[in-house]
């Protein structure tokens, strides 16, 4: 990177000592590099659970922080510390005094949902069984899924595995509630002391090296804070929308299927249809036209999240491609299984922001690749003949200067 990588000591000369000796630092640099990059992989892959619940606590600790300094501008005397326990404290009382009335009713759909999924994979499963398109579905279901074994017609189908498999994920709550509770703990401290945590990271770090890697931090954050408060809006937005549309069609669980719909849109692109899903099964439930109907309904809901909510909320935050959140999202999970797969996004916004800093410019801004790509022939032409017009131009303009300065040392003399 531009910032750790550009100290390769400059030189025109011929002389053979000193161009071995600055090929040898090259090699030296880059050997470094590739060995920082197998190191960092193999950690990835041997603790990448516990990589991920140290970002998703960062991930928190950035938005207690962005909280409370928004907290600050507003009541500048309150010290820091006090800033961060008053939002997490408010967090915690908006939390209660949303879910504490209702919170059994909310507890209840949730469990009807997980029942009326099961049910409802079920009886998707029997009616698949009654033609031989649908018995060759279920017997290739398990191998899709990653079984092993090709089940036959009497047996628990693949549908009904993927029940038991919600099953074993709603089992497992108490594991999930664990590591929630040392994310939140951990980000909390976090939170409180960032400087400590960031100057602990950056004695790891070169002396030389010390002020751009604080720098790069600093980045990632604020790219992070930007890119949370954005996602958190986006999601809010969608959560309402999907349950008063689902409310308003008259399809059961419209509260639980909104909020699922919601925190789904937290992972972009792919989290669309994650939260479609439970609806479209629900809706299974009550007749073939309401699946049509919520079908319509989300598709109009993720067109004005992505062409008129998405863009005004995000717009101060990182553009993010399309392709690449995808990508990122599909590399993560396959390494690192769900956690990989909400996380992708954040990281990657955070990294595309750390090496858009880091990394030096093109070289030639005026037209890059992707802008030729994408030109007409005839716009592809008129730039070429623009660029190769300008050129002479400089050129000129530099021998009428060079000409002057000729002239001018010529009087003086």
């Amino acid at each position: 990177m531009a910032l750790f990588f550009n100290r390769t000591p400059s030189s025109t000369s011929a002389n053979p000592d000193q161009e071995a000796g600055v090929a040898i630092v090259k090699l030296a640099k880059m050997a470094r590099f590739t060995i920082f990059t197998a190191l960092t992989l193999l950690a990835i892959w041997l603790i990448g659970d516990v990589l991920m619940v140290l970002f998703a606590s960062a991930l928190v600790a950035v938005v207690l922080n962005g909280l409370a300094r928004m907290l600050r501008r507003h009541l500048p005397f309150i010290p820091y510390q006090l800033a961060v326990g008053l939002v997490a404290l408010a967090i915690l009382l908006i939390l209660a005094a949303l879910f504490w009335p209702s919170g059994p009713g909310i507890w209840e759909q949730f469990l009807t949902l997980k029942a009326a999924l099961i049910s409802q994979l079920t009886d998707l499963r029997l009616h698949l069984s009654q033609s031989s398109v649908g018995k060759t579905i279920l017997d290739h279901v398990p191998t899709a899924l990653g079984g092993n074994d090709r089940i036959g017609l009497g047996s628990n189908i693949g549908f009904g595995g993927l029940a038991g498999s919600l099953t074993g994920l709603l089992s497992s709550a108490f594991g999930l509630i664990a590591t929630l509770l040392v994310i939140l703990i951990a980000a909390f401290y976090f939170a409180l002391s960032p400087s400590l945590y960031i100057n602990g990271f950056l004695r790891l770090v070169p002396p030389a090296y010390r002020k751009n890697a604080r720098m790069l931090l600093c980045t990632a954050g604020s790219t992070l804070w930007a890119w949370t408060a954005g996602q958190a809006l986006d999601m809010l937005v969608v959560g309402l929308l999907s349950g008063i549309g689902l409310g308003l069609l008259g399809v059961p669980l419209a509260f639980a299927l909104g909020a699922v719909a919601g925190l789904c849109n937290f992972i972009p692109y792919i989290g669309a249809f994650l939260g479609a899903v439970p609806a479209l099964i629900i809706a299974l439930s009550v007749s073939t036209q309401e699946v049509l109907f919520v079908a319509i309904l989300y598709c109009v809901i993720q067109f004005c999240e992505g062409n008129i909510f998405g863009p005004l909320i995000q717009r101060r935050a990182v553009h993010m491609p399309p392709a690449l959140a995808i990508l990122s999202q599909t590399v993560c999970s396959s390494i690192l299984g769900v956690p990989g797969l909400v996380l992708a996004s954040p990281l990657t916004a955070a990294l595309l922001a750390v090496f858009g800093k880091a990394l030096p410019p093109l070289a030639d801004p005026q037209t890059t690749l992707v802008e030729t790509a994408e030109m007409r022939p005839e716009e592809l032409a008129a730039a070429t003949a623009k660029k190769g017009a300008a050129k002479p131009a400089s050129k000129s303009a530099a021998r009428a200067a060079s000409e002057s300065d000729g002239a001018d040392s010529g009087k003086s003399v």
